[in-house]
């Protein structure tokens, strides 16, 4: 009897077969994602629900039974939807506040290079990224400060305090590395740099450019908002960092004065912050010395972030391995060098949402700036609701959506952009 042989020894690949019909498009993300268990169809159903309460009403007012066109509340008396005609009316305020309609160039001039310097600073791929950077650390600034103020300002008066100032920051440095056991000259070269970077920049502030004198109190609307929220994050990024590391500090006094500071500014709400600035300070200065108001706003709104960005910051130092100072250490690196290069930018990467997290809250929070008379967006808009020109039912509700929408775009775009660097940065194994 003989054995047929069943061996079989494919000789080609087999055909690619679809997918399951139940595995991919959309009612399969849906059957997965929305409708997975019980408990997620129940909830599914409820926003659904709540989606279904809110949206139709909202795009009603705002589009269906809106008022587009019309020279003064006549043509929005009746109406059951938004008054944009209003807000094409009062834009001008909205954006510019009382700032002279002569002057709205200077303004526009700093949106627009505003705009074209952090857009490419912004993207990973753009070159000449630190020449751009620097302008908009440097530069930026100060052509800001010239334009909207208009420049020609006198600091005669100040540069035996700014000497004397100078000498104590430069000598703290130096003592500060001598007792990490750092080289002190490079600091020393560095503060010096900065010393006379500073003295340039005031010395460009006092150039009289032609400009006409706009004080802040003429500042108002969206430029207000912008310039306490830049400045706040911008100065409040470098001052946490400095915090969040002498927190850490091996030198008792450094971390003593460190979490003073923080704790301080954390346990103080920020509109008792913005009172003592506008009302309180002006007491303990001696006779005939006086700030803007702007600016004492500005220095307490980013001392006050500086304090919980501090927090930020040394959250992401503590999840650093202790293997990394180690590795450091074995390579010879002094304390800055390695702070610089492999502590820091690490500890950051870990941290994005929580910076992200604490600008979007600083942004939100400049209209308390308000309860001490500077209109930002939002004062702005409350202010025109005393207009009897264009008093109407509607008119309030559509100023806060106009504000709402501004302050959503802004916020939303920090997220997304704050989500786009998470994504780039992610070194680790994502399921």
């Amino acid at each position: 009897m003989s054995e047929k042989s069943v061996a079989y020894v494919r000789t080609e690949m087999a055909p690619e077969l679809p997918a399951p019909d139940n595995s991919h498009g959309p009612i399969a993300w849906m059957k997965h994602n929305l409708f997975s268990s019980i408990p997620n169809t129940i909830l599914t159903l409820f926003g659904a629900y709540i989606l279904y309460l809110l949206i139709p009403p909202l795009l009603t007012f705002s589009f269906v039974g809106a008022v587009w066109e019309g020279e003064d509340r006549e043509a929005c008396v009746g109406a059951s939807g938004a008054c944009w005609a209003y807000v094409k009316a009062y834009f001008n305020q909205f954006v510019y506040g009382r700032y002279p309609v002569s002057e709205y160039w200077r303004v526009d001039i700093v949106f627009i290079v505003g705009a074209l310097g952090l857009i490419p600073a912004l993207m990973p791929t753009v070159p000449f990224k630190r020449e751009n950077i620097l302008f908009m650390l440097i530069g930026y600034p100060v052509m800001t400060f010239v334009l909207l103020t208009g420049g020609n300002l006198s600091f005669e008066d100040y540069l035996v305090e700014y000497a004397v100032l100078f000498a104590i920051v430069l000598a703290v440095g130096v003592g500060i590395s001598v007792a990490t056991k750092s080289n002190p000259k490079p600091v020393a070269l560095t503060l010096g740099a900065i010393g006379i970077g500073i003295a340039l920049i005031l010395g460009v502030m006092s150039v009289d450019f032609g400009l006409e004198h706009v004080p802040t109190d003429r500042w108002g609307g969206f430029l207000v908002t912008l310039v306490i929220a830049v400045t706040g994050i911008a100065a409040s990024l470098p001052l946490g960092i400095a915090l969040a590391l002498g927190r850490r500090s091996n030198m008792p006094i450094v971390r003593l004065v460190s979490v003073i500071f923080i704790e301080f500014w954390r346990g103080v709400p920020l509109i008792t912050v913005l009172f003592m600035s506008s009302v309180v300070l002006p007491l303990f200065l001696p006779e005939g010395v006086t700030f803007d108001k702007l600016l004492r706003a500005l220095i307490g709104v980013a001392l006050f972030s500086a304090a919980y960005m501090a927090e930020v910051v040394r959250g992401g130092l503590q999840a650093i391995p202790k293997g990394q100072y180690e590795g450091a250490s074995a390579l010879g690196l002094t304390f800055w060098q390695s702070t610089g290069l492999i502590i820091m930018p690490q500890a950051l990467k870990l941290v994005i949402p929580g910076i992200v997290n604490t600008f979007i809250g600083l942004f939100k929070d400049t209209t308390l700036v308000l309860i001490i008379g500077l209109f930002d967006l939002l004062g702005q808009v409350q202010t025109s609701f005393t207009d009897p020109n264009w008093s109407t039912p509607n008119t309030s509700h559509t100023g806060y959506l106009f504000a709402a929408i501004i302050f959503w775009v802004f916020c939303f775009g920090m997220s997304r952009y704050s989500i786009f660097m998470e994504n780039r940065l992610h070194t680790g194994h994502k399921r």
